[in-house]
């Protein structure tokens, strides 16, 4: 069959050269985004940098015409990157060869120099044409607004964009803003196909609802993105919209067919590739990880066990109560010795299931990595309510929100159908239900207090009782303290019927 395709080839290159010379330009990209960690992941089943490197190598024979995207999120938050800042990643990244990235809502975790230094670390392009420097007024770190590719005789065209919310969800300096996405491209694609791009594609750290809105603003091609860490294919308004799984559990390939003549998208193909132990890590990649061997065996250290599956999947604890939300949130509420406690869903990282067996250093850091101090407010029940309206005030639009709140010493029950604000039917502290005048204390993230994390602005009226938070105990320490004082440092947590959805 291989010798037919061969003499096909020779026939339309030979015989008719002007087929050749009409034929379209392929262009192959492969796609990631929100890639925390580059060994594999799964208990090494799936993902893994090393993977993508083979991956890449094999498209490459297949395409010289190749790029590699990647859609955001990946200097924080991990285990590795308490130490290294994400340096880690920028190593792996470099590594692997990727092109252009989209600044993600957690490259903004650290403080600003962190991420200038990763970012100069990096040998690829950074691209974020929405977020701005009120100091300078331009583009934050003089990125470009949009780079062009000239591959074949045609070009293509990159923009940038980032998560309007990425202000209530990392710690982004004050004087970063990000501009709406879809204002900034109805400005700069324009000018892209100005300049002869006229084929462009998004790259996006965007939530889908905001790609498909996205799609509508300007005359963009392909928008290929992240941030919602699951396998999502759509499109809107005739433009198609694709993100992988978190983690580099899988990858997109698409190759793209432009007209010669015109310069214009006429076809597409796509596979979503599974990154499975099946593929062979790299060779080359074997520096990076020996970089980092010291820190790796250190996390392997065994902090206890669990007899039951521990749920920290993503979706899960930004949408339901979890046995491992439940847990944590106890854990807050012992640490200081609060009547409730509330946890962001947001914070839980790990995005994996747990079967029952031993816990890990890297287990606890994965799903508690932001080491946040967990602070003692008090507050009056009226406020307590407002706290948990807002928790559940996106649980309609939203498939994912950060800010849905796994709680400890209360329950709630809500209808999601009803209007934002007006959803909790019932909210007991202690199994009884609230009283508005009573003062209560409250175990949260100092991340909620202080800024507002996940739009909990309102807890800026709490009274803070804890008097230094920078001694305060941090997130990760307190989960890991509870796993070693559970009996024989083992845990069993349940879903215990804390938040109750009407539908």
């Amino acid at each position: 069959m291989k010798i037919f395709h061969r003499y096909v080839l020779f026939l339309i290159l030979f015989v008719t050269p002007g087929l050749a010379q009409d034929a379209p330009v392929r262009i192959t990209i492969l796609h990631v985004n929100d890639v925390y960690q580059f060994a594999p992941v799964d208990g090494g089943a799936k993902g893994g940098l090393a993977r993508l490197v083979t991956i890449k190598k094999e498209t490459l024979k297949d395409n010289p015409n190749t790029l590699f995207t990647f859609g955001g999120d990946t200097i924080s938050p991990s285990v590795e990157s308490l130490t290294y800042k994400g340096a880690q990643m920028i190593d792996a990244w470099n590594a692997v060869g990727i092109d252009y990235a989209v600044l993600g809502n957690h490259e903004f975790d650290f403080k600003t120099a962190d991420l200038l230094a990763r970012m100069k670390e990096s040998k690829f392009t950074w691209l974020g044409a929405n977020v701005f420097d009120t100091r300078t007024n331009k583009i934050f770190a003089d990125l470009p607004a949009y780079v062009v590719k000239e591959i074949g005789g045609v070009k293509i065209g990159f923009i940038g964009l980032l998560l309007p919310e990425t202000k209530q969800t990392s710690s982004m300096e004050d004087a970063l803003i990000v501009k709406d996405f879809c204002d900034v491209a109805k400005d700069v694609v324009p000018k892209m196909r100005a300049a002869g791009i006229n084929t462009v594609i998004a790259l996006t750290h965007l939530a889908m609802r905001e790609d498909k809105q996205l799609a509508g603003c300007a005359e963009i091609d392909l928008i290929l993105g992240g941030h919602e860490h699951t396998l999502l294919q759509s499109s809107a308004h005739g433009t198609p919209i694709f993100k992988m799984t978190a983690d580099a559990r899988e990858a997109g390939r698409f190759d793209l067919y432009i007209d010669k003549k015109t310069g214009r998208l006429t076809s597409m193909d796509w596979e979503v590739i599974p990154v499975t132990d099946k593929i062979a890590d790299a060779p080359e990649f074997a520096a990076v990880t020996d970089k980092y061997k010291d820190l790796l065996t250190k996390l392997a250290e065994r902090v206890g066990a669990t007899s039951v599956v521990l749920d920290a999947t993503s979706l899960s604890s930004r949408t339901k109560e979890t046995n491992v939300g439940n847990f944590v949130a106890d854990s807050y509420r012992t640490a200081v010795g609060a009547d409730v406690a509330l946890v962001n869903g947001g914070s839980v990282r790990a995005d994996l299931t747990y079967n029952p067996g031993p816990l890990t250093k890297r287990d606890v850091l994965s799903i508690m990595p932001f080491n946040n101090a967990i602070v003692k407010v008090e507050m009056n029940g009226k406020l307590l309510r407002q706290v948990i309206e807002h928790g559940v005030s996106r649980s309609a639009e939203d498939n994912e929100p950060g800010g849905f709140p796994q709680i400890s010493g209360m329950s709630f029950k809500f209808d999601a159908k009803k209007p934002a604000g007006a959803r909790v039917t019932e909210l007991l502290v202690g199994g009884k239900p609230v009283d508005e005048n009573k003062l209560y204390t409250l175990a949260t993230s100092w991340f909620l207090v202080s800024r507002g994390g996940d739009g909990y602005t309102m807890l800026k009226d709490a009274k803070l009782l804890t008097t230094d938070t920078a001694a305060a105990p941090k997130d990760s320490e307190v989960f890991e303290q509870a796993i070693r004082k559970s009996p024989n440092s083992t845990i069993a947590p349940k879903v215990e019927g804390r938040i109750i959805r009407a539908n």
